[in-house]
């Protein structure tokens, strides 16, 4: 068995060689970056390096084989035509007649403008042809504690998303998900909606990073029309602004709110709270 993993030199990439480590040869895993420099690490440990770019399909012919099982990290650049680097590598994929295709979307992909990019892939990878797994993925953890250091600075957590609640998880436990998936059996033609055991609200975030921190933080909601001309104004280049600001609607509308039990079934254990994100967070 070849897994293949792209995007393997980012966040959730790099978690997933881990956890493919665990109980996979080295030598049968392959990491697919754009700069080798980022990767040295994974290449002393014997995992193989190919350097291949979403933005030039050239790059990815000959690459991958028939029988791989592979992993496809959806880019990260909003500024890009996400779904024409997506096809890149399937279109690679088909032609090698790869054993497995797993994309790691987002959870609800089918509704929202923010999921536009994400639909669009999932439904080339459904009339490719090719066995496929969707793992769609809800928030990680990761993507909110981020937010600390601005609410500690300005005495308030400030979002867009009212009321909402999100089921979100760490990216280590999506990245235990994926690398089951890959490893293991009877996962063609599967579709996972990835979210962590409980959902929480961002009043109940803030109360803990105030427990944590000993400062007050309370959560201060408002429009998403003001939270994009706030993060426009900090100096978040278009489009994130906006994307943020959609995925808060998103989190207001209920969207995230779901915990369907397939991301701990997968990783084989329970979801970290996101207590444990925020101690960490606010360790670094």
């Amino acid at each position: 068995m070849s897994v293949i993993v792209t995007g393997a030199s980012g966040q959730l990439g790099r978690l997933v060689i881990e956890q493919l480590l665990a109980t996979v040869p080295a030598a049968e895993v392959t990491a697919v970056v754009r700069d080798p420099a980022k990767a040295d690490g994974l290449a002393t440990r014997g995992v193989t390096l190919a350097v291949a770019d979403y933005n030039s399909p050239e790059t990815f012919d000959g690459l991958l084989q028939s029988g791989d099982r592979v992993l496809l990290i959806s880019g990260n650049e909003l500024h890009r035509d996400r779904v024409a680097q997506h096809k890149a590598v399937l279109g690679a994929a088909t032609k090698a007649g790869v054993a497995l295709f797993a994309y790691t979307s987002i959870i609800g992909s089918q509704t929202g403008p923010v999921t536009d990019d994400h639909r669009a892939t999932e439904d080339a990878i459904l009339a490719s042809g090719v066995p496929y797994s969707l793992l769609r993925n809800n928030l990680y953890h990761e993507m909110v504690t981020m937010n600390i250091p601005a609410a500690l600075a300005h005495g308030a957590l400030v979002r867009a998303a009212g009321d909402g609640r999100i089921a979100s998880a760490s990216r280590a436990d999506y990245a235990a998900a994926a690398a089951a998936v890959l490893t293991g059996d009877g996962h063609q033609a599967t579709v996972y909606e990835l979210s962590g055991d409980t959902a929480w609200s961002l009043a109940e975030f803030a109360a803990e990073v105030s427990k944590q921190s000993g400062r007050q933080v309370p959560y201060r909601a408002v429009t998403g029309e003001e939270y994009a001309a706030m993060l426009s104004a900090a100096g978040l280049p278009d489009p994130f602004p906006h994307v943020m600001a959609g995925i808060d609607a998103s989190i207001a509308a209920g969207e995230l709110a779901r915990t369907t039990g397939d991301l701990s079934r997968l990783a084989g254990h329970p979801t970290s709270p996101v207590s444990e994100a925020i101690t960490a967070a606010l360790a670094a």
